[in-house]
């Protein structure tokens, strides 16, 4: 849709080719539909969050920040607001807003939107080069054939077909389809912004308990990979949640080879020495207490009967007569509680997708295929992603802007 607005300059008539029955299909279900519209930094902070080749999207980024879309969405009647971690929503926290915002610019400037149209293949033919001192065979769009064999005749052809994760919203890796039939590398591709999958049983016996405020790590051996503050959710196959998805992009790959560890600090905001006297503290009040029945005001229920477990002190203890050893190992397990990571899960369920068509075969400023003249390629089909946190939604914006000049304004 942002690709469509831009394209639609003077002089140019713009088709948008949707396969779904209807608009932003995916754009629906974004920030557990509300649409985590972008985050509200500058251009630099932006870049730091990119996972995959933030180089590449220096260009894109000053073209069409957060900031302009913003000002678009704000210059067209759609309240905005900013939450948590510089999260921007609609006012509504109706994701819809956000399309019906981009369906009526898109109906604004003459854009003609075919729902319930599949493309089948893009149509390239071969030309000599002017002027070159080795004359090279250049191939250029000249069309798109869709599944009925219907031709659409053009000069310029952006391709923002998504990923490959919810293939339900149509995301079914037909972009990078595309991309290698007309000489393109796709890097390899993984779910991101994913849920982990573990073996450890104690993913099932906390399944649904959420953590607020904790701080996660993710090591490969001693090698710390990722680390944040946040929120994070057990599930019955493993874990999830806002900590834990950004951890999926950055560990994508690497996970493949092996399996990784998880460590929970449940309470960050103590030191051990501070959270030792915490327990000597609760320990004092209930000198009598079975050591289950005096851990209340640390954790959450649910997760009472795992800790003291894996505390090894037996439940039925006074805590009159638990040992500095053992409170040291109650310490230990709270400032680390592990679990094996082994995988992630599928595609279905991630976010976003990892890999797509090699940022180093388009051009960063217009993003025009470099080996196709009149290709261009916006979003997610492209090997670019971030975190959590709108970054990903800003990427298509920008490239989704860069891409529509670029189409719409060349001779």
């Amino acid at each position: 849709m942002m690709a469509a607005i831009w394209a639609a300059g003077p002089g140019n008539t713009v088709f948008l080719l949707e396969k779904n029955e209807k608009l932003g299909k995916k754009l629906f279900i974004t920030g557990k539909g509300r649409c985590n519209v972008t985050n509200d930094c500058d251009v630099e902070s932006l870049l730091a969050h990119i996972v995959t080749n933030p180089k590449f999207l220096y260009s894109a980024f000053y073209g069409f920040s957060s900031q302009d879309m913003k000002r678009f969405l704000t210059e067209r009647g759609l309240k905005l607001k900013t939450e948590r971690g510089r999260r921007v929503f609609p006012v509504s926290d109706h994701s819809s807003d956000v399309t019906a915002c981009l369906t009526k610019e898109l109906s604004r400037r003459g854009v003609k939107v075919q729902l319930g149209e599949t493309v089948k293949e893009l149509l390239t033919k071969t030309s000599v080069a002017e002027g070159a001192l080795e004359q090279k065979n250049i191939p250029r769009i000249v069309g798109v054939r869709m599944a009925d064999n219907t031709v659409y005749e053009t000069d310029a052809v952006i391709v923002a077909t998504g990923g490959l994760s919810y293939p339900s919203t149509g995301s079914t890796g037909d972009g990078h389809r595309f991309a290698e039939e007309t000489g393109h590398q796709v890097t390899e591709c993984s779910p991101a912004l994913v849920p982990f999958e573990s073996p450890d049983k104690w993913c099932q016996a906390l399944q649904g308990l959420s953590l607020k405020n904790v701080n996660v790590t993710i090591y490969d051996g001693r090698k710390k990979l990722y680390e944040e503050f946040g929120e994070m959710l057990f599930t019955h196959f493993g874990v999830s949640g806002p900590a834990i998805l950004s951890g999926s992009s950055v560990t994508a790959k690497r996970i493949k080879k092996g399996p990784l560890v998880l460590s929970i600090d449940l309470k960050p905001a103590l030191t051990r020495e501070q959270l030792d006297r915490r327990i000597r503290g609760d320990f004092e009040k209930g000198k009598n207490r079975q050591f289950q029945n005096s851990l209340g005001g640390l954790y959450p229920s649910k997760l009472i009967p795992v800790m003291v477990e894996r505390s090894q002190i037996p439940p039925e203890k006074r805590v009159n007569e638990i040992s500095r050893e053992e409170r040291e190992r109650l310490v230990s397990l709270t400032k680390a509680f592990t679990l094996t990571l082994s995988g992630l899960r599928g595609y279905r369920e991630a976010i976003i997708t990892q890999g797509g068509v090699s940022v180093k075969e388009v051009d960063p400023s217009t993003m025009e295929s470099k080996r196709v003249q009149g290709l261009y390629f916006a979003g997610e089909v492209l090997d670019l992603d971030g975190v959590t946190g709108g970054y990903n939604l800003q990427i298509a914006w920008s490239t989704g802007y860069a891409a529509g000049k670029g189409a719409g304004e060349k001779p």
